[in-house]
């Protein structure tokens, strides 16, 4: 079974593109209750830097911070994305394609092994990836390495209790299912309330900054679609039939129906956050 850290299943199989990305982020872009949203509210976080900055983004996906908030970010950055997915990178190309070359910096990196001079970046982003990562010390000590003595890491990480109303729900599903996909989708490695201690070592100063956030799902389709990006890839789903694995949508498509009628939406919490940690 694929497990959060198995890097092969990640670049292979949940990450090789953005489609099981886009089914979860569309769910929180449509029914988020904070209507400052995620990739505004992220970009804010960077407010700080020089107007002359090197900012490295490790596991930048699509590269949603950089496309949604174009318009915003200074013309003296210059900004490497990188991800150990070499179908995101195309992807995050693609979704800069139309913007000033010369600022952007693509290339497929392992961040337990960060190809960069040491103190050559005056920040590094990792959104909601270092729970991804085998030996998270390693990498953080990469981190530390390439940040200039002053600079931050803006590290973004899910709670414990992170969407468990989905969990929940997919419980009533199928046991079986739900566990796979903690197994492969759990936080467990690094929380906002782990994450602090395994921080401290490398950085002079760690800070989270929390990010008010709930859902509040009125049609069933998108979260069907979300808990099919967690549920339908071949490792998980590889010992039923076609046909079983259609039920199981049925199934899925007529629980939350069910309970959308019944109390008009479906109410899940959300726990995130970000952490700022400072080169000493």
């Amino acid at each position: 079974m694929p497990t959060i850290t198995d890097q092969d299943h990640l670049v292979t199989g949940q990450y090789k593109d953005a489609a099981n990305l886009t089914a979860r982020s569309s769910l929180h872009e449509r029914f988020s209750t904070n209507k400052a949203g995620w990739f505004g509210w992220v970009f804010d976080q960077l407010a700080s830097l020089p107007a002359q900055s090197r900012v490295l983004e490790l596991g930048c996906g699509p590269a949603w911070v950089w496309h949604h908030n174009r318009s915003r970010i200074p013309s003296g950055w210059h900004i490497v994305l990188t991800d150990l997915s070499p179908g995101m990178i195309d992807q995050a190309r693609s979704n800069l394609a139309a913007e000033d070359d010369s600022q952007f910096e693509f290339d497929v990196v392992d961040s337990q092994a960060i190809p960069y001079h040491d103190a050559s970046f005056d920040a590094v982003l990792a959104n909601h990836m270092l729970y991804h990562v085998p030996d998270r010390p390693k990498a953080l000590a990469e981190i530390q390495r390439v940040l200039k003595p002053g600079g931050h890491l803006y590290a973004a990480t899910n709670g414990q209790n992170n969407l468990h109303e989905i969990h929940e729900l997919m419980l009533e599903i199928d046991p079986d299912l739900e566990h796979r996909a903690r197994q492969t989708f759990g936080v467990s490695e690094f929380t906002l309330e782990n994450g602090t201690a395994q921080l401290a070592p490398y950085f002079s100063s760690v800070v989270i900054r929390p990010y008010p956030d709930d859902l509040v799902v009125t049609e069933a389709e998108p979260l069907i679609a979300y808990i099919l990006s967690m549920t339908t890839n071949a490792e998980v789903m590889a010992n039923l039939s076609p046909a079983d694995q259609q039920e199981k949508i049925n199934g899925t498509r007529r629980l939350v129906e069910d309970k959308i009628q019944k109390t008009g939406a479906i109410h899940i919490s959300k726990s995130v956050g970000l952490f700022v940690a400072t080169k000493g």
